[in-house]
């Protein structure tokens, strides 16, 4: 133990320079552990719409009509700020948020969390993530 000590006190730098990288990979693992929880890929998300899961959209109308998960709903994300029950209070059902690239859906899922919706995740990549793993949209 004494040796240890006289090494940290020898090479200050390195030490230090260990313990700024050990911190920072601790919060990068805890940042996308908290993420991992709510963000499911294209694959899990198809698993998902088999099991019953409904699609909730966040973008705008004519994002939506452009093109659009099947039996996707559209709900403004403005809508679940407010706190309307776009949903119908269906608490047990499971919840996916959509929107362009991920990341306003990754909010709509934490509302609809916060509004007592255990199942609610969010599509990483977004509809753009749906279209680059050649999934199909409908009009």
């Amino acid at each position: 133990m004494a040796q240890l000590v006289e090494f940290a006190n020898n090479h200050i730098w390195l030490v230090t320079g260990l313990l700024v990288a050990w911190s920072a990979v601790m919060f990068y693992e805890l940042r996308l552990r908290g993420q991992g929880a709510t963000h499911v890929t294209t694959a899990d998300a198809v698993r998902l719409i088999n099991k019953g899961a409904l699609v909730i959209d966040v973008r705008k109308a004519d994002e939506f009509a452009a093109g659009h998960i099947v039996n996707a709903k559209n709900v403004g994300l403005d809508r679940l700020q407010q706190g309307e029950d776009a949903v119908n209070k269906q608490k047990n059902k499971i919840l996916l948020a959509v929107c362009t690239d991920g990341s306003t859906s990754g909010r709509a899922a934490g509302l609809l969390r916060k509004a007592g919706y255990e199942n609610a995740f969010s599509l990483k990549g977004g509809v753009a993530g749906w279209k680059a793993d050649n999934l199909p949209l409908v009009k």
